[in-house]
């Protein structure tokens, strides 16, 4: 439910599952992809930086099972993701889980999420402060600094990892910017596509250490 306090154990039909995170589902390997991307998937973690300008590893997933005598798969989101999600529990099918597992910047997860429920309409529009509000920017005072550690990365990553692309435009009442524009276009385009998947690939794969 939305008001949960805590992630649940979200369960998929497998075969909804392979449609989520373009695992091709039609073929005698299903299975053997399935395993292999949701192991990726609870093997990966982030380094996600606080407030305090330190930085931590955070895990996205705490476990999965595979009953393919009913067809079903649950998985266990962390809790330590509580604080960079936003109503996971709601909109979780609907968006690829590797686009998000290739972002690193707790505010391009919840761009991506806000701007998604947005895509139909090809863009939206908020004030300065609604926009911190929705994004716990807060505490970033100077409009430099919310371009600089908000939505300049947040832009880069969501453009470069996920499946629309995004701009955005200020505007000013007088001296101060107070509204922000954004702009969204789903990448249909094949090859577009595919080089994003192949970006997501390269961040997910694990770096090979040099003997």
């Amino acid at each position: 439910m939305p008001d949960d306090k805590e992630f649940r154990t979200y369960s998929f039909e497998i075969k909804e599952f392979c449609q989520i995170c373009g695992i091709d589902d039609d073929n005698g390997g299903n299975y053997s992809n399935l395993k292999k991307a949701t192991k990726t998937l609870r093997d990966k973690s982030i380094w996600v930086q606080l407030e305090n300008g330190s930085e931590t590893t955070l895990s996205w997933i705490d476990q999965v099972t595979i009953n393919k005598n009913n067809g079903v798969i649950e998985l266990k989101i962390s809790d330590m993701m509580k604080p960079y999600l936003l109503q996971l529990q709601e909109k979780f099918t609907q968006y690829t889980l590797y686009h998000v597992l290739a972002m690193r910047s707790r505010y391009s997860v919840r761009l991506y999420e806000i701007l998604k429920s947005y895509e139909f309409m090809h863009g939206c529009e908020f004030t300065i402060d609604e926009f911190k509000k929705m994004m716990d920017a807060q505490h970033y005072k100077q409009h430099i600094d919310v371009r600089r550690n908000v939505l300049d990365i947040a832009e880069r990553e969501i453009n470069a990892f996920s499946d629309i692309t995004i701009s955005y435009t200020l505007a000013k009442t007088g001296r101060r910017f107070t509204k922000i524009k954004f702009y969204i276009k789903a990448k249909k385009d094949m090859d577009e596509r595919m080089g994003t998947w192949k970006k997501i690939e390269e961040r997910l794969e694990p770096k090979q250490v040099r003997k």
